[in-house]
Order: C-alpha cells, then structure tokens, then sequence
C-alpha cells in the first residue's frame, strides 16, 4: 500500500467541481430571488409615498400618470435667451479672447 495522500482521478476532480459550480449556482439564484423581493417591496414602498407626496391636504389620491400626472418622458424646457442678452455675452467673450491674445 502506497504511503501519502491518494492520488486524484481526474474524473474526481471533475465532480468536485461540477458540486462546488452547483453549490455557487445555487447560492447565486438564492441572492437573485432575495434582491427581487427586496426590490418588490422597495418599490412598493415608493408608490405609498408618492401616493402620499400627491395628496393635496385633502386627502384626495394622487392623480394617476396620464390624468394629469407627471409623464416620464418630457424634458424640462430651457429659458430662452433674449438676443440682447447673447449679444452682450458675445461681445465680453470677444473681449476676454482679445485680452488673452495679447497675453500670450
């Protein structure tokens, strides 16, 4: 009998692998589910406040999106500037770009 450790056979190696892969699949998909639910119940949550922040002291609910509520995809609008208003930025702009010419 051959003193020391066994040997590996490959086909064990292979096994023991495959378990601990299983094993981490496992553990993986156990996270996955958690983080869902916990992700459920996080949003769940926000609707009851935003449903909250949406009453207007009368106890009324808050509109639903497409009556009158908030639409996700609009972009706020930017203030105009007056043509007076650009000019006068253009003409300091010039300015500070002729001083800096003559610095350099």
């Amino acid at each position: 009998m051959p003193r020391g450790r066994p040997r590996k056979n490959p086909d064990d190696v292979l096994i023991r692998s495959a378990e601990l892969i299983g094993w981490a699949l496992g553990g993986i998909e156990r996270e996955i589910v958690e983080t869902r639910n916990r992700l459920a119940a996080l949003t769940k949550q926000a609707a009851q406040l935003r449903a909250r922040v949406g009453r207007r002291g009368t106890g009324a609910p808050a509109p639903a999106e497409g009556e009158g509520g908030p639409k996700p995809n609009r972009r706020k609008r930017r203030r105009q500037m007056s043509p007076e208003a650009r000019k006068r930025i253009s003409e300091m702009m010039k300015k500070r770009w002729a001083e800096r010419k003559k610095k350099a």
